[in-house]
């Protein structure tokens, strides 16, 4: 007789169910406050006490989101950025007028940006509004970890922008479609997601390219480990983990996989101190793979088998926050 398999450690019953209602655009927790933010142009904020929806996009829909601190900023098809706060305050920090929002990053001090169509802007802590035209549209923008610097993907690269700078961008060039954008931990690596299945990564000081192929559909979601030597990314039907270790990351080296299911993963988000990380499927499935041993927790199975869309720890890893397409969400709080 065949040895019966071992069952995973489960954390479902320190799981509450969270009636989202819309599809979830994003996770986040603002403080300890968390938030999701929805297609339906409402925020969803999860206090101890009875939820409470702010309408934030009145008759639009939430494109994309990014959280800091207590902040959640929010994008929409109505050409709002909308910034929210842990205590429901509300401020519309821009309008492009006939445009979507195509990507929001936060910043540390206060600072964001936006890009809507051929246009990135930021605002700074102080409240001082700056914009680039770039050479097509943007459709993913972050922070860099040092300095008041944004990076930007769009058609055929990336581009390196400091906004109180008169110089012009820096131009990292790569043919097709750039589509999300990340900057290593330490500054030292920008890596975007490409229409072609792909990821494509420089090397910032010298320009030195890597190409990261394998995947069966779009990688579009990425999170470093908090100690900056891995990456990992969604788009295939496990966590592909790229080593970021060393002065060349992952030039001549192979992936790791980890946590293989028989769906893709959607949604990737690193634990904040612990080599850990938290994986969404395609099917709804929820899981936990820890990277020392690659044992895997089983989170959740979500009924309607909508797709995973967000995910997102705590400050201090203590608690789980996902959501589906479908509307279906969840907070997962372990016992001390």
């Amino acid at each position: 007789m065949a040895p019966m398999s071992q069952p995973r450690p489960s954390l479902g019953e320190h799981t509450t169910s969270i009636d989202a209602r819309a599809h979830v655009t994003a996770a986040a927790f603002l403080g300890r406050t968390p938030a999701l933010a929805l297609g339906d142009g409402t925020i969803l904020l999860v206090d101890a006490g009875e939820p409470r929806r702010l309408t934030v996009h009145p008759d639009a829909a939430i494109l994309v989101a990014a959280a800091e601190g207590d902040r959640l900023v929010t994008g929409g098809d109505d050409g709002r950025v909308v910034v929210t706060r842990a205590d429901g305050t509300i401020e519309t920090a821009a309008n492009e007028k006939g445009q979507w929002i195509d990507a929001v990053a936060t910043r540390g001090d206060g600072a964001i940006a936006w890009s809507s169509g051929k246009a990135v802007r930021a605002r700074d802590a102080k409240g001082e509004v700056r914009g680039w035209s770039p050479p097509s549209s943007v459709r993913g923008l972050c922070f860099t970890p040092k300095g008041y610097r944004l990076a930007c993907a769009h058609y055929n690269g990336a581009s390196l922008w400091f906004p109180n700078a008169s110089a012009a961008p820096e131009f990292l060039q790569w043919k097709g479609s750039h589509l999300d954008v990340t900057v290593s931990p330490d500054g030292r690596f920008l890596v975007t997601c490409t229409q072609e299945n792909a990821l494509h990564g420089w090397r910032i000081l010298d320009r030195t390219q890597m190409q990261m192929r394998g995947y069966s559909g779009k990688p579009r979601s990425l999170a470093w480990s908090n100690d900056g030597e891995w990456l990992a990314t969604s788009g295939a039907e496990a966590c592909i983990l790229w080593p970021f270790q060393g002065k060349d990351g992952p030039i001549g080296k192979a992936p790791r996989e980890c946590a293989v299911r028989p769906a893709r993963v959607s949604r990737v988000a690193f634990h904040p101190k612990a080599l850990l990380v938290a994986l969404g499927y395609e099917d709804g499935f929820v899981m936990l793979c820890r990277l020392s041993d690659a044992a895997e927790i089983f989170v959740r199975q979500c009924e309607s088998g909508a797709a995973v869309t967000a995910l997102a720890w705590d400050l201090d890893g203590r608690r789980l926050l996902f959501g589906t397409a479908a509307g279906e969400a969840g907070l997962v709080s372990p016992p001390a």
